[in-house]
């Protein structure tokens, strides 16, 4: 359990070294600061809070502060999307459990469901359900 700035965050949500080792080099180098001002958070404690983010679905502004500011690991988090760190750790990722595992690359779906519309009607869609 790590304890800083009033919160305690079970370590198990942090991003093991071994994948660390993995995701550190994809990563764009930190911009210096000509000017001075504060030194950059670490690169891995915005990435725990992002993975924290992502494994929980919280809110940004309900990440923990022993994991960062909310609005610094989400900048952070923008930078790193659109510089496309993300993307190429997933294509990565499949090309590895490719080489492991072996994927159909024939048939693929990323996500979906498929649902009857709560307030649908009776099955006559042909007829507006809409007042005249």
């Amino acid at each position: 359990m790590s304890k800083f700035g009033g919160d305690v965050v079970d370590d198990r949500w942090r991003v093991p070294d071994e994948i660390w080792k993995r995701i550190q080099p994809r990563l764009p180098p930190e911009r210096p600061h000509p000017k001075g001002g504060r030194p950059w958070v670490p690169a891995r404690q915005c990435m725990d809070g992002i993975f924290y983010v992502l494994r929980t679905g919280c809110q940004w502004k309900a990440l923990p502060r022993s994991l960062g500011a909310a609005s610094t690991v989400h900048l952070r988090f923008q930078q790193w999307r659109a510089a496309g760190v993300f993307e190429r750790l997933w294509q990565e990722g499949l090309l590895e459990y490719d080489a492991r595992c072996g994927l159909d690359w024939e048939w693929q779906a990323m996500d979906g469901a498929m649902t009857k519309a709560p307030l649908g009607g009776k099955g006559n869609g042909t007829q507006s359900h809409r007042p005249g």
